[in-house]
């Protein structure tokens, strides 16, 4: 695949009902597995390596993690809330390359009063690297986060149990993020199903601030000019309470606000990308980005945390 433009195909497949929804996804998922083959015949680079099966795409550089596409062309397609149980319906993004095997899979909840839309950048962005992405809308535009997190957990199911792209899709290697109260979400998600991979609350808001009981590795990511969740009884106390041998990092984006996730941002996406290829697919190639720790910046206020128990 040396040389190809990644594209993000923009036409949206409007389900008309449930029967059309398979018929769409059903039908890009019937790829011939001889695909891998063919390009190593051609002399472009086989994805997955021997020493890892879960390694998707090429060695990452710093350009090429802070793009904003990566190197996996990108379809998606809306899923309407009366399709759905236990979350309010959403957008999937997904890698077209069907020779690389399956992919891992992360849901993304809004925050509070807010809908997909606000968090849509991250589709294209992160399914362009390797992963299925839902970016969700809540039940609720009020719903805390306790049922976010549910709602998290019932979208990652649907996308494994009944999507048209659960072929796609590997059940074991899935992970969560949010903003504001969806960053919650995400935390009461990871407490709820140790089993994902991988959370990533944005500038997160929760009344419960001590998660010692978390097995999945977080990222979380504070602002520190957030004012509706300061980073000092929010974000800081969230990591804190980590447990102290559990794969964790905290990142607080200088002079930035509540709302930073909202809209695209390169520090998020770079350790963002790096955390879920981290430790969804075991990709230790993205471990450069991630230890040593990075140091304070002009995007970068502070970053705490551990490097990957693999270094």
């Amino acid at each position: 695949m040396t040389g190809r433009t990644p594209t993000v195909r923009t036409h949206r497949s409007r389900i008309a009902s449930a029967g059309i929804a398979g018929l769409l996804l059903l039908s890009g998922a019937q790829a011939a597995h001889g695909a891998q083959a063919t390009r190593a015949a051609e002399g472009a680079p086989v994805a997955v390596a021997a020493d890892n099966p879960y390694e998707r795409g090429p060695d990452p550089t710093e350009s090429s993690i802070e793009a904003p596409l990566g190197h996996y062309s990108v379809d998606d397609f809306d899923v309407p809330s009366w399709y759905v149980s236990g979350f309010g319906g959403g957008t999937v993004y997904y890698p077209t390359d069907t020779g690389d095997g399956t992919f891992g899979a992360v849901a993304v909840s809004p925050g509070y009063t807010a809908g997909k839309e606000t968090m849509e950048w991250l589709g294209p962005r992160l399914a362009s690297r390797g992963f299925v992405i839902i970016v969700i809308d809540t039940n609720s535009r009020f719903d805390f986060p306790a049922s976010r997190g549910d709602q998290l957990l019932a979208a990652l199911d649907y996308l494994t149990e009944d999507s048209g792209v659960r072929d796609r899709i590997d059940p074991d290697r899935l992970g969560v993020m949010g903003h504001s109260m969806g960053g919650g979400g995400s935390l009461e998600a990871a407490k709820e199903r140790p089993a994902l991979k991988a959370a990533v609350p944005l500038t997160p808001w929760n009344t419960d601030k001590r998660w010692p009981e978390l097995r999945t590795p977080t990222l979380i990511v504070g602002a520190e000019r957030d004012s509706v969740a300061p980073v000092a009884t929010h974000s800081e106390p969230f990591y804190a309470s980590l447990p102290g041998d559990l794969d964790r990092a905290y990142l607080e984006l200088n002079n930035a606000d509540h709302f930073a996730p909202n809209f695209s941002n390169t520090t998020i996406a770079k350790y963002g990308i790096s955390w879920l290829k981290r430790f969804i697919d075991d990709d230790t190639r993205y471990e450069q980005f991630l230890c040593p720790i990075p140091r304070p910046s002009l995007t970068i206020e502070e970053y705490r945390g551990n490097c990957p128990h693999s270094s």
